[in-house]
């Protein structure tokens, strides 16, 4: 997507300045609306199959497909968009979602649906979950012209997105006292339908136009450029997750009782938020591929330091530093992945990124889950920490150059 950008920015950009770019506010507030259906969607079709089927296991297992749909063909909807715009490829998908989440909703809102039928059904509603973030940020980059301007946007952006995924089980914890739960999913499809329409017709998405060759993949050679934000991604997402799970056990084997754990989480969100806004808030010198690799050292160290928290309140303050670091490490991920990807393949790239946090994830919970209680608690945070720190140190590593390849080329 291409569109040109007269926007003058001043010389030191502020987070208002981000919001007073010419249909900024409107744009990004009916993307947030849509993506808010990714913050309730996940526990509402947890709790909804497990109200009709009573399984814990069904649940699971509908959840694990439902997710690997939608992580695993991000970056080929994403191309779908780059190809045929937002406007023309954005709306279908996001009707087709929400229609299938009210097939879901009609499956699970009584007891009786085999679940073979909602296994399948969860498989094609995850495949056409739209990518409205990598297409937020891809927007982000046409709307304004100035990096400065953009590492702000896009800060401001994760910060916003991470906010939603915190505040979208208490919605559906709220509809649970009025409702069954499969009515939380017809409200993620509402939500969908609702905030993509919005989106879609924005004035700020007219101007925009589709490149020549846009959709078609990602060139060999910036494919190479994509791997540190990627690999980055990836061990950030992992490390969170075997994070999350290890201070649960930590929590359980200490007697304190599940009641204190999301405190403790919410103190990675917390710190999560302000490293955000902190980290879009300077003018930075240092290139951006150091920083990605000092995010993700100091998210290391940070997890190294829990392992040796001798009770909760040290624990929170390590999880808490923890945090600082990791909205920071995806922002400047996700700048880069634009840097590299160019304008034909910018929500493509931003996809890759955004699967690698979610796939790392996944794996990190399989890994941690299959350790925990047959390795120290502290274990698994320096452990995750050094997983961490590593991706960090790879992600410094210059890429090489291979020989020209022909035009048009492309790997993925």
């Amino acid at each position: 997507m291409s569109a040109p950008s007269s926007t003058p920015t001043p010389a030191c950009p502020s987070y208002a300045a981000v919001l007073q770019v010419p249909y900024a506010r409107r744009t990004f507030t009916a993307a947030l609306v849509g993506r808010f259906s990714y913050g309730t969607v996940s526990p509402a079709v947890l709790l909804a199959v497990v109200h009709s089927t009573g399984s814990y296991a069904v649940a699971g297992t509908v959840m694990a497909v439902f997710g690997a749909m939608a992580v695993l063909l991000m970056p080929f909807r994403s191309a779908l968009v780059d190809r045929h715009g937002p406007r023309h490829a954005l709306l279908p998908m996001a009707m087709l979602y929400g229609a299938l989440l009210c097939v879901l909703a009609a499956a699970t809102w009584r007891p009786g649906t085999p679940e073979v039928v909602l296994g399948a059904v969860a498989a094609l509603t995850g495949m056409c979950a739209p990518p409205l973030g990598p297409t937020m940020r891809s927007v982000w980059a046409e709307l304004v012209g100035d990096r400065g301007l953009l590492q702000r946007a896009y800060s401001l952006d994760g910060v916003a997105e991470e906010l939603l995924y915190v505040v979208g089980p208490l919605v559906v914890g709220a509809v649970l006292v009025l409702a069954p739960p499969a009515a939380a999913i017809l409200l993620s499809a509402a939500l969908i339908g609702a905030g993509t329409l919005a989106f879609v017709t924005s004035p700020a998405l007219a101007g925009v136009r589709v490149p020549a060759g846009a959709g078609r993949g990602l060139k060999l050679s910036r494919v190479r450029g994509l791997l540190g934000p990627v690999v980055v991604a990836a061990g950030t997402g992992l490390a969170l997750s075997a994070a999350y799970l290890s201070v649960m056990a930590f929590a359980e084997q200490r007697g304190y009782g599940e009641g204190v754990v999301p405190w403790v989480l919410a103190a990675v969100s917390a710190g999560s938020a302000v490293g955000g806004l902190l980290n879009g808030a300077v003018n930075w010198r240092a290139a951006a591929r150091a920083r990605l690799a000092l995010s993700a050292l100091g998210l290391g160290l940070a997890l190294v330091a829990a392992g040796f928290a001798p009770g909760l309140w040290s624990l929170t303050v390590a999880v808490g530093c923890a945090g600082f670091f990791v909205a920071p490490a995806l922002t400047t991920a996700y700048l880069l992945a634009d840097e590299v990807a160019g304008p034909e393949a910018r929500t493509q790239a931003g996809a890759w990124v955004n699967m690698a946090v979610n796939a790392g994830s996944s794996g990190g919970s399989v890994v941690t889950g299959l350790v925990l209680g047959q390795v120290p608690v502290g274990v698994c945070f320096v452990v995750a920490g050094v997983v961490a720190g590593a991706v960090g140190a790879v992600s410094c590593v210059p890429v090489r150059r291979g020989r020209p390849r022909p035009r048009g080329g492309a790997a993925w």
